[in-house]
């Protein structure tokens, strides 16, 4: 069988299983009219480990189709294939993960949990977000710029909450469903009451929880009040702070970025950034007794702190702009990405102590970059160490309202 054969079989094979998820959607909505008490996604039930005709590929055939298809498809909408590949059965799925890599060894962004992942060494990788003013809603998209059909590929999503004393940025893998007790939750962003401080909040613990600096989790709520499906818990891995300038005399926004999850070491040579490799285990009354009976406690939104051992974190800095003379405004070189002036673009890059001794060339690397181009549309370039959560994260921060920072 040809090549480009078996590759439209599975396009086919997806656009069946897409098929019948729409007709079970069509006979399940006169259900859904009739009560509201417990609502069950309309989706037809798939066993993880069911095997079909596919499966008796020959081990070596599989590993070579799976290969030519990840080296063909580099980038998306043609690299789904990719993940159609991994959705066939079970061992096309094993062949699959064995053969991707981390978006820090190819470069490429191909399965859920690469967002969670570091971004490559050598170059970053392009993203842009689109502000949905009417609706409070940012989309962070993968691409250079919007293309004209509107087929840009969705990565992450985040609704803003205002609240009393504080402003809640909800990031959700889907655009549609921003709910914490959701499997698409990841994260959230919290700001304090001026919008000088911000903390990033991780669904799962990092791969190396030793690196995590004043660690702080919180309990997002009781776990007797949500599916067996999903995590219970949020984790301080970040804080984004800004500088006051009451009296506008100091220029442009000054931010610090305290990565607690992501040691010094990772920029330093032979050093490494935590990588996930799967989203958290899920809990439920049998598997995880103790955090089931901590949810008994009265408080549903009690906090502890982490004990680990903490180490010296990777901080980040705003590059300092220069003052253009001719055209009377502060200025950076975004290398063509941002056209647009505006007090939330920046670059951000490591803060290195002299006593340290890193290589100039690291300390001038920009790890992420963020920029207008055009109403309601921004750039956002990041690369190793940040992951694309954190750097949309970080880039999210700048959208709230900061009187006493500008």
């Amino acid at each position: 069988m040809l090549f480009k054969s078996i590759v439209r079989e599975l396009k086919e094979m997806k656009d069946g299983i897409g098929s019948i998820s729409r007709r079970g959607e069509v006979e399940g909505r006169h259900w859904r009219n009739r009560t509201r008490t417990h609502i069950a996604p309309d989706v037809v039930p798939f066993d993880p480990n069911q095997q079909g005709q596919w499966a008796n590929i020959p081990p070596e055939l599989l590993l070579d189709i799976v290969r030519r298809v990840e080296e063909s498809e580099t980038s998306f909408p043609a690299r789904k294939v990719v993940v159609f590949c991994a959705s066939v059965c079970k061992s096309w799925r094993e062949v699959t993960k064995e053969i991707v890599k981390t978006p820090e060894e190819c470069g490429r962004l191909t399965f859920p949990i690469s967002l969670k992942q570091p971004g490559p060494r050598e170059s970053p990788i392009h993203c842009f977000i689109k502000r949905d003013r009417a609706n409070s809603v940012y989309r962070l998209y993968f691409g250079l710029t919007p293309s004209e059909d509107e087929s840009d590929k969705l990565l992450l999503a985040a609704k803003r909450i205002r609240r009393a004393t504080s402003t809640d940025f909800v990031i959700s893998l889907v655009s549609d469903d921003f709910s914490r007790a959701s499997s698409t939750y990841v994260g959230k962003l919290r700001s304090n009451f001026l919008g000088t401080k911000f903390t990033i909040y991780d669904n799962q613990l990092p791969s190396d929880a030793a690196i995590q600096h004043r660690g702080r989790l919180t309990r997002r709520f009781s776990t007797k009040q949500v599916s067996p499906t999903v995590s219970a818990c949020n984790y301080s891995i970040a804080t984004v702070s800004y500088e006051l300038n009451v009296l506008r005399t100091r220029g442009p926004r000054r931010m610090h970025c305290a990565m607690h999850s992501i040691p010094f070491s990772s920029i330093q040579e032979g050093g490494s950034a935590p990588t996930p490799t799967s989203f958290p285990q899920y809990f439920d009354e049998k598997s995880s007794p103790a955090l089931v009976s901590k949810a008994k406690e009265p408080s549903v939104n009690s906090s502890s702190t982490v004990s680990v051992p903490s180490r010296e974190p990777l901080v980040l800095k705003n590059k300092a702009p220069r003052w253009h003379e001719q055209l009377q405004c502060w200025c950076l070189n975004f290398k063509g990405r941002v056209t647009v002036a505006s007090v939330k673009n920046f670059q951000l890059v490591a803060a290195v102590d002299p006593s340290h001794n890193i290589p100039a060339a690291v300390q001038e690397t920009t790890i992420l970059q963020f920029g207008k181009i055009g109403k309601d549309i921004f750039t956002m370039d990041y690369c190793y160490p940040l992951s694309a959560f954190q750097a949309f994260a970080i880039c999210l921060s700048s959208f709230d309202t900061k009187p006493a920072c500008e």
